[in-house]
């Protein structure tokens, strides 16, 4: 799943080299900042149950771009969409447990929603640069 313009994997991650999305390689200061939101709520997503970072030894919460990926899916459907937190997390065990693409669906469904309220001129100037 893909959010084009939300996160970029060349500047932060591994670029297309090869290097495991999987892998938990951010502290959540970090985390917070390559998203834009406080730490605060990525501990309050934790504790949701909407997202689930890996833990050090030491207890340190560490965030894989699999994470971040998914921060951004809950940044985009609470802030974009309106959805609450526990919508949230219904949309994620639904696409789980039905395995198809309900947010990638939601996500095209917004972008042809935004493409259609402007004006007819700016529409057509946006596809000549195409």
């Amino acid at each position: 799943m893909t959010l084009i313009g939300f996160y970029d994997p060349f500047m932060y991650g591994s670029g297309g080299k090869g290097v495991d999305p999987e892998r938990p390689v951010y502290v959540i200061s970090v985390a917070a900042e390559i998203v834009a939101v406080h730490p605060r709520t990525l501990r309050i997503y934790e504790e949701e149950g909407l997202i689930c970072p890996r833990r050090t030894s030491t207890n340190i919460r560490l965030f894989s771009e699999n994470d971040l990926r998914r921060i951004l899916w809950i940044r985009h459907l609470t802030q974009d969409r309106g959805i609450n937190l526990a919508g949230v997390k219904t949309l994620f065990e639904l696409e789980e447990r039905l395995g198809t693409r309900i947010l990638e669906r939601l996500y095209e469904e917004s972008r042809n929603d935004e493409t259609e309220k402007r004006p007819a001129g700016r529409r057509v100037a946006e596809g000549a640069r195409r």
